[in-house]
């Protein structure tokens, strides 16, 4: 069946491609507030190929683009009014940036494309737009090689397209700044809050059947007393790393995700310490803080593939110094809480 966004064909040397409409429907509203909670999100694309944006001719601009249809809606409502095509990459329904990093939105992809459509039979100009956030992954000098299309970054935010198109196709120093706002940030929230659903689910019950176990068998009122602090605990250490610290991000101490992380879960954990939460034997509330520490710096790390604040080797460098020591707090902390439950 037919894309809703696809609307006609233009016809074109090399045969017809799809025309699509600039204007979001209910559907695309809809689809994209699933997608920020993460309901689709493996399954959010449109299929890679060229499209035509207006009424295109050899004289229009040729933006490239991901396959994430979130990426691909934001370009083509941005170029409303516009006669344009865009040449969509095959990144495996990856966005832009994190496409770029894993090199499937790169040279080679992009000189394939152009290539497979010929689109020098289709433009006469020979220029690629291609998104800011893409230059990690394409080098221009070879795709100008390669292809003779010469590449052209736009800005970072489709929005900015007009002004750059106004600006003689040049980006101004605000068009190349991601800020990585509070608001920016709370729109990453949902996806990592429901990062690991299935295991909201099955952890907090494993808590909660083995807060009834004790010394002298198995009590359904330890399992409801226990149990119901035991998956609070849970859920502040899960909340503290995809929520607090993400919102908090640029006043939190240390560079480390994984640290932030460890710093909020554990001034949470001293909060639920004040109330009571964590138990009354100090190897319970030893085990407890071992337990909401790791978890939430963990989660605050999982974090750092959608921020502008790190890097593809600074992540890589964090996570094989941090996940040894976070598996093993979680597994100290495991072991010492089980145990607490015998004394």
């Amino acid at each position: 069946m037919k894309p809703h966004y696809i609307t006609n064909q233009i016809e074109t040397p090399t045969g017809n491609v799809a025309q699509v409409s600039t204007v979001w429907t209910k559907k695309d509203l809809l689809s994209t507030i699933k997608v920020r909670w993460s309901i689709g999100r493996m399954d959010y694309n449109v299929t890679p190929g060229l499209y035509a944006v207006g009424n295109p001719d050899a004289d229009s601009d040729l933006y490239v683009s991901c396959n994430f249809k979130l990426s691909f809606d934001h370009l083509r409502r941005a170029l409303h009014t516009m006669n344009a095509w865009i040449l969509v990459l095959d990144t495996k329904g990856i966005n832009v940036w994190c496409a770029a990093g894993k090199g499937t939105f790169g040279t080679k992809e992009l000189a394939f494309r152009i290539k497979e459509h010929q689109l020098e039979k289709i433009v006469n100009h020979k220029k690629l737009i291609v998104p800011q956030l893409g230059a990690t992954g394409v080098s221009a000098y070879k795709v100008k090689e390669e292809t003779g299309f010469k590449v052209i970054y736009g800005p970072v935010k489709a929005d900015d397209i007009p002004a750059f198109l106004e600006n003689g196709y040049k980006t101004t120093p605000e068009m190349r700044r991601i800020n990585f706002n509070l608001w920016d940030r709370m729109k990453l929230i949902p996806v990592e809050l429901f990062y690991a659903k299935y295991y909201l689910i099955l952890i907090p019950a494993l808590f909660f059947i083995l807060a009834g176990v004790n010394a002298h068998g198995f009590s359904v009122d330890s399992s409801w007393s226990n149990g119901s602090r035991a998956i609070l605990n849970l859920c502040v250490a899960y909340l503290s790393g995809c929520v607090l610290t993400p919102i908090l991000l640029p006043i939190l101490p240390f560079k480390r995700f994984s640290l932030k992380g460890l710093f909020t879960g554990w001034l949470l954990a001293i909060l639920l310490l004040y109330f009571n939460f964590l138990g009354s034997s100090i190897l319970e509330i030893v085990s407890w803080f071992l337990l909401i520490g790791t978890i939430s710096s963990f989660m605050a790390m999982n974090f750092t593939g959608a921020s502008t604040f790190t890097s593809l080797s600074g992540v890589q460098k964090e996570m094989k110094i941090s996940l040894p020591i976070q598996i093993l707090g979680t597994a100290l902390g495991l072991i010492g809480w089980i145990i607490s439950r015998f004394i």
